[in-house]
């Protein structure tokens, strides 16, 4: 491994839960945005590396969810609703290429919620914060 890569592990491990969620949030966004250029493109491999790559931050998402707290079910339905999304457009390309800007205002919306969530709650422990452990 190396420095570069070494120091981005310690930074992933060393942020707070709210930040790694907006990492995850902006790093599915940005897939999200590559997915629609190399449909555009006819890159089809890279295409459905983007498509895989946020169908495992969502599936991520879920298995960090706090089952005890209310909020988590309906992330949990949104995500696995995201989840079938990205899999309709995975088999349809070009027929289903308007739903990626979908799944992408989606995630922003969810993104944008968490922010204002986090900044109201600052002072709130990242355990309670938003659903997740």
């Amino acid at each position: 491994m190396n420095q570069y890569q070494k120091y981005k592990e310690a930074a992933i491990y060393s942020m707070s839960g709210p930040e790694l969620l907006f990492m995850l949030f902006d790093e599915a966004i940005s897939r999200l945005k590559k997915a629609e250029y190399a449909l555009e493109d006819k890159e089809y491999k890279l295409f459905e590396d983007c498509l895989d790559r946020v169908a495992r931050i969502l599936r991520y998402l879920i298995e960090i969810l706090d089952r005890e707290q209310p909020l988590s079910w309906d992330l949990r339905r949104i995500y696995r609703y995201l989840l079938m999304d990205i899999s309709k457009v995975k088999a349809g390309r070009d027929r289903e290429k308007e739903e990626i800007a979908r799944i992408r205002h989606i995630l922003s919306e969810l993104y944008d919620g968490f922010e204002k969530a986090s900044r109201s709650l600052a002072g709130t422990p990242a355990s309670s914060y938003g659903g997740y452990r």
